[in-house]
């Protein structure tokens, strides 16, 4: 396959299943594992990419979060995005120096982690249903929304946005505001970790693809997130995450069984 259209592919699935909740690393790796790997700083960079579609879709919002400044609604929530941010960069900055770093080549804890996603979140949406729900965030949500988020970086397949929205649903709050937040908090937090991964490129002269596929990666992923959030964000309002479990359920476990078929 040459290597645009690998890069165009990539890009396809990094901009359809980001904002997802079904881990858009995952599906990458997957991905990869079929087509060939890419650099780290290429998954890193494209992901980061998808958080101009956030701005973009939200751009109304915050432009409302910025003329309020002085409203401290609006700086007690940007505090706790602030708060989350911190929590995820320190623990993100331990496990790469612990020596994380994803890998392509062993699909099976992805499918593992895809599968338990799914179910998790069959069950949360089943305990949620006909409770009452909050669109306010509290510190307690915003703290585990961020330990949502680390775990999502363990585990490749827990998907970072559909991690921190399992977790805020779990805690009562209303889907709209449990996925705003966690799309906003993905703003910080994905710039951060490209903008890391890009220095250390630099310094250590790591190999990694050309910048113009790169660019080409970002685009791509880019305009496909836009057209997604736009979607979901409108989905939410009236409908549940059960499609999405199922969804996880079903390719995890084919992940699992396609191994076991080839060995039978």
């Amino acid at each position: 396959m040459p290597d645009w259209l690998s890069i165009v592919l990539l890009g396809l699935v990094e901009g359809i299943t980001e904002f997802l909740p079904v881990s858009s690393t995952g599906h990458l790796l997957l991905v990869e594992h079929w087509i060939g790997h890419r650099s780290e700083l290429f998954n890193v960079v494209i992901q980061s990419a998808a958080v101009l579609a956030v701005l973009a879709a939200f751009r109304q919002r915050v432009a409302k979060l910025l003329q309020t400044l002085h409203e401290p609604a609006t700086r007690d929530y940007l505090a706790k995005v602030a708060v989350a941010f911190v929590i995820t960069g320190i623990g993100g900055l331990a496990l790469k120096k612990a020596g994380f770093r994803l890998s392509a080549e062993n699909p099976v804890p992805v499918a593992l982690a895809t599968l338990v996603g799914g179910i998790l979140f069959l069950l949360v949406e089943h305990g949620v249903k006909g409770r009452r729900t909050t669109d306010d965030v509290s510190w307690a949500v915003a703290v585990a929304v961020a330990g949502a988020q680390l775990l999502a970086m363990a585990c490749p397949g827990s998907s970072r946005s559909g991690s921190a929205i399992l977790f805020a649903l779990a805690l009562g709050v209303s889907r709209p505001a449990a996925t705003e937040f966690a799309f906003l908090l993905g703003v910080p937090t994905l710039t951060a970790a490209g903008g890391k991964e890009l220095l250390d490129a630099l310094k250590t002269n790591e190999p990694h693809e050309p910048l113009s596929l790169i660019i080409l990666g970002c685009l791509v992923s880019t305009a496909s997130a836009f057209l997604v959030v736009r979607w979901l964000l409108g989905y939410v309002r009236s409908h549940r995450f059960t499609p999405f479990a199922i969804y996880r359920i079903v390719l995890g476990t084919a992940l699992l069984l396609v191994p076991l078929l080839r060995k039978g």
